[in-house]
């Protein structure tokens, strides 16, 4: 075969036109969300952000009507009936409760909350309320990652044993002065999207064993920069997540590898070749004894992906189903987080199930 035919592109509902209203309008909505929504059609009806001026900037770009002066005019506002919260986690409970009792369906941004007990309460909030709630964790929804999901669920790679993604680049951290601050980093911002991905694959490791370090000369940037963990599941299968930040003098690598019984899959992350840029994804599948047979992908993780988890959370809201990446699964992505940073801090492997 010269190439393969894999479904990978996210899926729209029937009814894509409910007005969104967006509280934080800083850089990932500038390059991110805005792209991607004007891109699958969708409604934005208003922004708010702490800097007017920003929020005004965003809203002329992007032709969106209303500019709010506060997040308490957006929820009065009846025409915003799904708000896209993208704002720091300390910050995501208090407007997620302001949210909830508006009773305005949600899509929080990742991660929830950087202490686990606040993302449990930001999920029973929801529940209570009785509004959908999701969590942007889009890289489920890249192309290299949907992509792998069919083959692998198609069997054919056979039984998986071994996924790896790996990562080298240099990461402009000023991108994000907010973070330069945080105690948790790399795992917490950045592996979370490749944690989550593996769950998205395989499902939840039985243990978690990871080692951070920082790099010599990273300055005012407190957190972990360079981490290595191994997810170990019951049936066998072993994946590695390798992330270096501060590969200064090197050549970029941004690669994910998962072999199985029957075949293998070999692709990039085209994004983190030149961030926030980037280029399209690659992947190879092959199969035992056989020329590499490679898949079309031609989006980006950056704006594309974005478009998945508000199309799921619009879905759910129409079949009054439950997200792809709804809040209450990503408890247990949030699990794998907790738990990575719990083993380096006491040097074994951890149960997800330990973090409560």
């Amino acid at each position: 075969m010269s190439d393969l035919a894999v479904d990978w592109r996210v899926k729209l509902g029937n009814k894509t036109d409910y007005g969104i209203g967006s509280i934080g309008c800083g850089g990932i909505v500038q390059y991110a969300h805005m792209p991607a929504y004007r891109k699958a059609g969708f409604r934005v009806v208003g922004v708010y952000d702490i800097k007017r001026e920003t929020a005004t900037a965003v809203a002329a770009e992007n032709n969106v009507q209303t500019v709010y002066a506060s997040v308490q005019e957006l929820l009065a506002d009846p025409r915003v009936e799904i708000v896209d919260i993208a704002v720091p986690p300390w910050e995501q409970r208090d407007i997620v409760r302001q949210v909830a009792a508006a009773g305005k369906h949600m899509l929080c941004q990742k991660p929830l909350s950087d202490r686990f007990s606040e993302a449990v309460e930001i999920v029973e909030m929801a529940e209570s309320a009785g509004v959908k709630q999701a969590v942007n964790q889009q890289m489920r929804f890249d192309a290299g990652m949907a992509a792998s999901r069919e083959i692998i669920q198609r069997g054919l790679i056979g039984r998986p044993t071994d996924a790896q993604i790996q990562v080298s680049c240099q990461t402009p951290w000023h991108m994000w002065p907010w973070l330069a601050s945080a105690p948790g980093l790399e795992v917490m911002y950045h592996s979370i999207h490749y944690l989550d991905s593996m769950r998205s694959l395989f499902g939840n490791p039985q243990w978690v064993t990871s080692r951070h370090s920082r790099y010599p000369e990273q300055g005012a940037v407190q957190g972990e920069t360079k981490t290595i963990t191994v997810l170990d599941y019951a049936n066998g299968l072993q994946a590695l997540i390798s992330v270096n930040h501060y590969n200064l003098h090197g050549e970029t690598f941004a690669t994910f590898r998962f072999l199985g019984t029957e075949g293998a899959i070999e692709g990039t992350i085209g994004l983190l070749y030149d961030y926030p840029n980037g280029r399209a994804d690659t992947l190879n599948w092959r199969q035992k004894g056989q020329e590499p047979v490679p898949v079309e992908l031609d989006e980006l993780w950056i704006p594309d992906a974005f478009i998945g988890p508000m199309a799921s959370l619009m879905q759910a809201i129409k079949t009054d189903g439950i997200p792809a990446t709804g809040s209450r699964d990503n408890l247990d992505t949030l699990r794998v987080v907790h738990a990575a940073y719990r083993s380096a801090a006491e040097q074994r492997s951890v149960r997800p199930e330990e973090v409560q």
